[in-house]
């Protein structure tokens, strides 16, 4: 059968595979520990579910506006202006089914062929993907690891052709917790509004921050910044509702206008139910998003720690989110049995085999010395899996 030649370009998304896969050798009997998937181990707050369950009760199981109720959209626009300081109006604001969907909706309506978009690495294993699929060309700036994988002015101006469209800045970020500090996006914004390059601001970690640093986002620093950022955020992270698919844009009108047109002809609105949760998730208490920020940093503390004791591991300290992202070159060349250890897919794969650990290859990440562990999963899962990385890398020779 001959198929579309665009399905070729692109990958399964290899952190959603590793999930599966670790759930297929549970099926069999097999003991995994994992740490390959991206959402909080918590449940959904309970304010959160009474919320869709009255909607329910009151029959609101219906379509609604393809951009989202205004009752939603009223409650995004005042959790930007309370949390960021960022005023929008409806016409600005446009939700879709989680915010990966809001990412493609705007690759789809910003780039095309002959574009250039620009994705510091290690980046979010799909931002590559969406772009190839709108004909555009992810341009991958390579950051360093001595250099906290913190993308530079510098590093920035040079990346920027005629053709560059935008940058993707996703922050805190996935896979290596990066946060940038407000003086480190100023340096960036000074680039991005002199060039006038557009600025997705991939913001759905925003909430998960530690060590008490304060929260910036690029379009809160000025006016003509705001002009030139697009604001990507979304419900999942924050308040453990993955599967509920609530993700939103704050943008231009008229980037807004055109995302909500081509939302109209691939999902239409965003579940009727989950927008009336997401409602009682921003306007509700925040206690819980705050204890669950707790959590995490106690299990970050201890993930670091662990994995820095073990000789040959190099692992920086993430300021944001909840993976880890360690450098474990130390042991390519090494072997197990008749098999040698090159890369980081030969990695995961050995941890698994050996240890019944799944993780995912940092080489999805742009960055094949590293491999990423998600500690969204028990202190208990976290010290045994740990322990159990610990012991399989000791056995290679």
């Amino acid at each position: 059968m001959k198929f579309a030649a665009r399905i070729s370009l692109i990958k399964p998304s290899p952190t959603l595979a590793i999930q599966a896969k670790a759930n297929a050798l549970k099926a069999t009997g097999r003991d995994i520990i994992s740490f390959g998937a991206g959402e909080p181990d918590f449940d959904t707050p309970q304010n959160i579910k009474a919320a869709a369950a009255r909607a329910m009760e009151a029959g609101f199981t219906k379509y609604t506006a393809v951009g989202g109720i205004d009752e939603l959209k009223d409650a995004v626009i005042a959790k930007l202006q309370r949390d960021n300081g960022l005023s929008y109006r409806r016409s600005e604001v446009v939700v879709s089914c989680g915010a990966k969907h809001s990412l493609f909706n705007l690759a789809h309506i910003l780039f095309e062929e002959g574009d250039e978009v620009l994705v510091p690495s290690p980046y979010w294993v799909s931002y590559t993907d969406i772009i190839y699929l709108t004909g555009a060309k992810p341009v991958v700036m390579t950051t360093k690891e001595a250099e906290g994988f913190k993308l530079q002015p510098a590093q920035l101006e040079a990346a920027i052709t005629p053709r560059t469209r935008a940058l993707i800045l996703n922050n805190p970020s996935n896979p290596a917790g990066v946060c940038y500090t407000k003086k480190e996006l100023e340096a960036l914004a000074e680039v991005i509004v002199r060039k006038g390059i557009l600025v997705v601001s991939d913001d759905i970690y925003e909430k998960i921050m530690y060590d008490d640093q304060p929260f910036y986002t690029l379009a809160s620093l000025s006016d003509e910044l705001k002009r030139l950022a697009i604001v990507v955020n979304g419900v999942s992270k924050s308040y453990a509702m993955t599967g509920w698919r609530i993700g939103y844009i704050a943008a231009a009108e008229e980037i807004v206008a055109n995302v909500t047109k081509y939302q109209s002809q691939n999902t239409s609105n965003a579940t009727s139910i989950a927008q009336k949760a997401a409602v009682e998730a921003l306007n509700g208490p925040q206690e819980s998003v705050a204890a669950m920020g707790r959590e995490f940093q106690k299990r970050r503390d201890v993930i670091v720690a662990r994995l820095n004791a073990i000789e040959g591991v190099k692992c920086l300290n993430p300021q944001g989110a909840f993976y880890v992202f360690p450098n474990v070159s130390a042991f390519y060349g090494r072997s197990y049995g008749d098999k040698k250890i090159t890369n980081s897919a030969e990695m995961a794969t050995y941890l698994l085999d050996e240890s019944n650990v799944a993780l995912v290859p940092g080489a999805d990440f742009g960055h094949d010395d590293h491999i990423r562990l998600s500690y969204a999963t028990s202190m208990a899962l976290i010290e045994a899996g740990l322990e159990r990385i610990r012991q399989a890398l000791g056995k290679l020779r």
